[in-house]
């Protein structure tokens, strides 16, 4: 069996504190993308969440980073936060259109986040998983939802998405329920509970653990995406890169 590829990342790369903390004293803002994506294996971009981005940015983007790189993107709040999620197909068609296909093999995976008050509902989620393309402009897509709200620990809703072939976020999260189910081909983590007191945000023993579970997903064949996003987001990229060291990556 093939492995899978395991990629860690951060959330975004334009931080104030991370300069001077993670960016070396002096580096020009212009290049900190090009620094975080010599240093990491992916970047989960949330700004696509709020709004569209231009097709230079897109190809910008595409040119700073090296082959091998993945770009996560947040898909838009205009599709998951409506009433219905099945009537979503216009805005997921606009949402595409924007110029990620630019990114080619370095577009990774579009994560769909749902509002917390949503309850997983059979046939709206059925609708909705319908709508999302395997393919745009001849670039393959992976799609991967997180649920946050607990009635999705539902096999109903696993099987929906093995159906598609779309992954669920493993969430580590002090507010939303951690559902780990494997439903893709591949995997997809968002870790959010760094502590500032402590160097690399989690302690040895959690990322032991989370090193443990990217490395089982890779035996299996599995791509890996594990992001370090929220808590105390200035110790996120220490603990990417403690997270990469365990791995070998």
């Amino acid at each position: 069996m093939t492995k899978g590829i395991v990629r860690i990342g951060i959330g975004g790369w334009t931080y104030e504190p991370w300069r001077g903390v993670f960016y070396p004293v002096g580096l020009p803002h212009r290049r900190e993308l090009e620094f975080a994506a010599a240093t990491f294996g992916a970047i989960e971009i949330n700004a696509t969440f709020y709004g569209r981005q231009s097709r230079a940015s897109w190809a910008k983007w595409a040119g700073a980073v090296p082959d091998g790189f993945q770009f996560a993107i947040k898909g838009s709040r205009y599709c998951v936060t409506r009433p219905r999620l099945a009537d979503a197909g216009e805005g997921i068609g606009q949402f595409l259109a924007q110029g990620m296909s630019l990114l080619g093999d370095k577009l990774g995976p579009l994560l769909w986040m749902l509002a917390a008050r949503r309850r997983f509902e059979r046939e709206d989620m059925a609708a909705f998983l319908r709508l999302l393309p395997a393919r745009h402009d001849g670039v393959t897509l992976r799609h991967v939802i997180e649920p946050r709200h607990e009635s999705f620990r539902d096999p109903a809703f696993f099987e929906l998405c093995r159906d598609h072939d779309v992954a669920v976020v493993f969430g580590d999260d002090d507010e939303f329920p951690c559902i780990d189910a494997d439903t893709a081909s591949f995997r997809y983590a968002r870790l959010q509970r760094m502590r500032e007191t402590i160097a690399t945000g989690y302690d040895e023993g959690d990322l032991d653990r989370f090193a443990s579970m990217a490395r089982a997903w890779g035996e299996a064949g599995r791509d890996g995406y594990l992001f370090l996003i929220n808590g105390a987001k200035v110790r996120a990229p220490s603990a990417a890169m403690a997270l990469q060291e365990r791995l070998g990556a």
